[in-house]
């Protein structure tokens, strides 16, 4: 393939927040017509390097070129006015949910383009039509945002940037809300974009998915640039060496833990057609995994267990006694949290701070005669941030400026001053680095440990795997296999998984 020119590069760009440095001159070349991986643990500024090049932040210091070019870019617009669009994990912050597929691909463009005053519905639809069918997705133009699939809507902000002829698209995280088949078809659609030229930058916490697509790969640590290559010259072990400074032999660390009693039973729960007579129970001391493809009903079957849904029937004891969970805040009381799967929306107050997502579901523990005593609750919250370590400037920093593997951090400490012996986790690894994953089974360690009961729902068979002391395989909403010991291996699972029998 012919050497690209270099279509952007970011020169010594330094960046701090309330006198912290989050950015130590990190410098970044990307070539039009490659797809470049940006990796790091999270807080090694990668996010906060994006959130520059996008117009979200301002740069205290440094040089932005697009084409040979220097620009200057003061916001959202400014940086798409000049060729410059990202595609989210979280797309709904991008798209309007009450408008139409074709009013947000062509949105930016506004209604008076042209010279004309009104907007010429049926051409604005054809258009948006044509630049779908271009990428290979065909997705009813008439239909409004809010009834979209993540894939789809992740789709609408491709053919946005497509529709005005992007010259450098950064993809945040794209994969994580996607199942392997819609990861694959988005795949398709980055090298089309790329063939046509553009330059690609790749942000991705699963390693086997750079080797596949990217070209080139940045790796940074600590708001600095440690090194670039391309993918021919590193390998999965190289990069996470790079980005922990530290060899990382251990995946899935495991902790030895005493198996006590039977702390949640299961019993012929059920819910529609996605959790049909699900049976199983936990003991002190035990992980019991259950995994499924997307779609199975594993965050279903979590949701009913935390109250967060009614069930039409079935029975759920917690220590020997049956409990009836109308809301989560029955479930709490039992003694039963959740780590949910969007943490964001159903984790965190992404508004508030450290503290206040620490301690909201103990507060009365700080509280005397009605009033909370800051003095306590600061305490406590300062104990925690350093007991898990949460990379936050301090205690009263926004949870949504954290990075996601510290918000999922926030969201398993504010469980942990309660009173809870069976811990829910749904997917708690997703869109965290490798770094952050072995900070979160260190975490599930120490609590089985404690002797705490843990139900691990995930997608990621090799986490599965890797953590679980039991494993429950579910499909079309049933418990279909249950494994132990030498049985528990990815082809076994993925077999049940898929619909498979013995």
């Amino acid at each position: 393939m012919a050497q690209q020119a270099v279509r952007l590069i970011m020169t010594d760009i330094t960046k701090s927040f309330s006198g912290v440095p989050a950015l130590h001159g990190v410098s970044l070349a990307v070539q039009a017509g490659h797809i470049h991986a940006l990796l790091g643990a999270n807080g090694a500024g990668k996010s906060t390097l994006m959130k520059i090049l996008s117009g979200a932040y301002q740069a205290d210091g440094g040089t932005i070129e697009l084409d040979g070019q220097t620009l200057s870019i003061s916001s959202p617009a400014d940086a798409k006015a000049q060729g410059i669009h990202c595609v989210y994990q979280e797309v709904d912050t991008a798209l309007v949910p009450s408008l139409t597929v074709a009013e947000n691909i062509l949105l930016d463009r506004g209604p008076g383009r042209g010279g004309r005053r009104f907007l010429n519905w049926g051409s604005m639809y054809k258009e948006a039509e044509e630049i779908l069918r271009g990428i290979g997705y065909e997705i009813p133009v008439r239909k409004k945002a809010e009834e979209l699939t993540l894939s789809e809507k992740q789709i609408v902000l491709i053919a946005r940037a497509v529709s005005q002829q992007a010259k450098c698209v950064i993809f945040d995280e794209p994969t994580a809300p996607l199942s392997i088949e819609e990861a694959e078809h988005l795949f398709r659609i980055m090298n089309q974009l790329k063939d046509e030229g553009v330059a690609c930058i790749f942000i991705s916490h699963r390693l086997p998915e750079i080797m596949q697509v990217c070209d080139t790969v940045t790796v940074m640590r600590d708001g600095r640039h440690i090194w670039t290559k391309a993918k021919t010259d590193t390998d999965i072990p190289g990069i996470v060496e790079a980005m922990l400074g530290a060899s990382f032999t251990e995946e899935y660390p495991k902790m030895e833990a005493v198996i006590g009693d039977t702390l949640l039973e299961v019993r012929e729960l059920r819910r529609g057609v996605r959790v049909r007579g699900v049976d199983f129970a936990v003991r002190r001391g035990e992980i019991v995994g259950i995994v499924g493809l997307v779609g199975a009903g594993k965050t279903e079957l979590s949701r009913l267990l935390f109250g967060a849904d009614a069930a039409d029937g079935g029975e759920i004891r917690l220590r020997g006694n049956a409990v009836r969970l109308r809301e989560p805040a029955d479930a709490v009381k039992a003694g039963m949290v959740l780590v949910p799967e969007e943490r964001r929306k159903e984790g965190i107050l992404v508004e508030e701070s450290v503290r206040t997502n620490l301690t909201l579901p103990v507060l009365k523990a700080f509280s005397r005669s009605g009033f909370v005593q800051r003095s306590r609750e600061k305490a406590h919250a300062q104990t925690m941030i350093t007991d898990l370590g949460i990379k936050t400037p301090n205690e009263e920093e926004a949870v949504g400026f954290l990075s996601g593997g510290n918000q999922q951090k926030v969201v398993i400490g504010k469980w942990l001053a309660t009173d809870a012996d069976v811990f829910l986790f749904d997917e708690p690894t997703k869109g965290v680095d490798v770094g952050a994953k072995r900070d979160i089974f260190n975490l599930i360690g120490k609590l089985v440990q404690a002797g705490k009961g843990i139900v691990y729902f995930s997608c990621e068979i090799a986490e599965i795997v890797g953590i679980s002391d039991r494993v429950l395989v579910m499909c079309d909403g049933r418990l279909v296999k249950e494994l132990a010991g030498k049985d528990i291996t990815p082809e076994t699972i993925l077999l049940y998984a898929s619909g498979g029998t013995d």
